[in-house]
């Protein structure tokens, strides 16, 4: 083979190169295009899953906290009334209590007379 011809298939050779290096390139810059997109899309995915599980605990934990307010008010309630009820017969006590303090208090004012 010539010289010329050489030289003229080293020169092919290269330009072939430089064309799949182009191409490898340009193929390598579109996988990583997608890739990063992919991984934006996976990345918006799992926030989302991530708020909605935030909003589905909060609204779980709202929920118990709203069941455990009614049972403080109905053990509220319920104390209320048995102290109601133990004041309503204590009642009785008291005045019976009070007339024979004030009956003492009177007789020790006329034994003082």
């Amino acid at each position: 083979m010539a010289r010329p011809e050489v030289l003229d298939r080293i020169k092919e050779a290269e330009t072939e190169a430089d064309e799949i290096i182009a191409e490898a390139e340009s193929d390598a810059d579109e996988r990583l295009a997608e890739a990063r997109a992919r991984a934006d899309e996976i990345r918006a995915e799992a926030e989302e899953e991530a708020a909605a599980e935030a909003e589905a605990r909060l609204e779980s934990a709202r929920e118990e906290l709203e069941e455990r307010r009614e049972e403080i008010l109905a053990e509220g309630r319920s104390d209320r009334e048995a102290l109601e009820s133990t004041a309503r017969e204590r009642v009785d006590d008291a005045v019976d209590y009070a007339v024979e303090r004030f009956e003492e208090a009177v007789k020790g004012q006329r034994a003082g007379e």
